[in-house]
């Protein structure tokens, strides 16, 4: 496995006008905003050389902040935009790893961050406020793109990689149940309905309580309902602790655990492709950004984000160095 090459931040260079009126905006959004615990991201953002289908792109003199949610696979997809922005010539802002989906949401919305990757079906139900998902992933994205453009974000083509959520349960105890799909778990006896989640997927407009609802099933009170980290959800769903645990499709740790997935046959979680989303001000300034990341996502789907995932997930890797890694095995970048 490649090393990362410790690189030093290059030093800022000058803004126009309206980046400074901007930076000014983004100030003031970032004094609101911290109380996220939004922040520069630390350690060294390492760069190549642009090769393969974005060799010859040259970014030089753009200004690009880049931000990410803090779960794992939105931080690697982060890190794989900021790598090969630098890569290109940008000046590279890192404010990948925000805490929630709002807060980079947020960020983005008042211009703090540029750049970020995000799900059609997070758009379309928790930020945009609409209560049935479209089945069809294509019509999906061009739905929450034509919506967005009113917020003067861009939404860049999506990628194959379908990050939706789901629900993990111990492969021995799917087999011991008879459990195939969501729609099985109201049939249980009582005792074995037990849930763990994260906070975040518990107050969700397209999370656990209305998926509760939609299937039937009884919701779960004292000890049969745990909220906890992400992390921690996963651990306890293999241990035994709880019957049943939120999980992204995409999560390298299901393979990795012996956990299986349920099936939705409702449709009712919506579809989560992955896209990255340009503020129009920047796109416009340096269309170059589309052609940077086009490549990017068309390599991304779920086999591929599950094996990154699991790199950090289970291996322990940093995100920097998976994104690194698989930005030169694809050829986008050379040292």
């Amino acid at each position: 496995m490649t090393t990362l090459r410790a690189t030093l931040p290059s030093r800022r260079r000058g803004r126009t006008p309206a980046r400074a009126a901007l930076a000014a905006l983004g100030l003031a959004a970032s004094l609101v905003l911290s109380g996220c615990g939004l922040s520069t991201a630390g350690g060294y953002l390492p760069s190549g050389t642009p090769a393969g289908d974005v060799a010859g792109i040259d970014l030089e003199g753009a200004h690009v902040a880049v931000g990410s949610k803090n779960f794992n696979e939105g931080v690697v997809l982060g890190k794989i935009t900021a790598i090969l922005l630098r890569s290109a010539g940008a000046d590279v802002e890192d404010l990948t790893n925000m805490p929630g989906s709002l807060s980079a949401r947020q960020a983005q919305v008042a211009g703090v961050v540029d750049v970020e990757w995000d799900y059609t079906g997070t758009a379309w139900i928790t930020y945009l406020g609409h209560t049935d998902p479209i089945p069809d992933a294509q019509a999906q994205w061009a739905a929450v793109r034509d919506e967005d453009a009113q917020q003067g974000l861009v939404w860049l083509p999506p990628a194959e990689l379908d990050n939706t959520y789901t629900f993990s349960v111990r492969q021995d105890r799917a087999e011991e149940l008879g459990l195939e799909t969501l729609a099985d778990i109201k049939d249980l006896p009582t005792q074995d309905q037990s849930f763990c989640v994260s906070a975040e997927f518990a107050a969700r407009n397209d999370g656990f309580l209305p998926m509760l609802e939609a299937y039937g099933i009884e919701r779960p009170t004292g000890s049969r309902l745990r909220q906890m980290d992400i992390g921690a959800v996963f651990a306890a769903v293999a241990d035994g602790s709880c019957t049943f645990g939120e999980a992204y499709s995409t999560d390298g740790r299901i393979a990795a655990l012996d956990l299986t997935t349920l099936q939705d046959p409702l449709g009712f979680f919506p579809k989560y492709n992955a896209a990255p989303i340009v503020r129009e001000e920047v796109l416009a300034e340096h269309p170059e950004n589309a052609d940077l990341l086009a490549p990017v996502t068309a390599r991304l789907d779920n086999a591929t984000a599950a094996r990154l995932n699991a790199r950090v997930d289970v291996d322990g890797e940093e995100p920097t160095q998976v994104a690194w890694d698989w930005l030169r095995e694809e050829g986008l970048i050379t040292d």
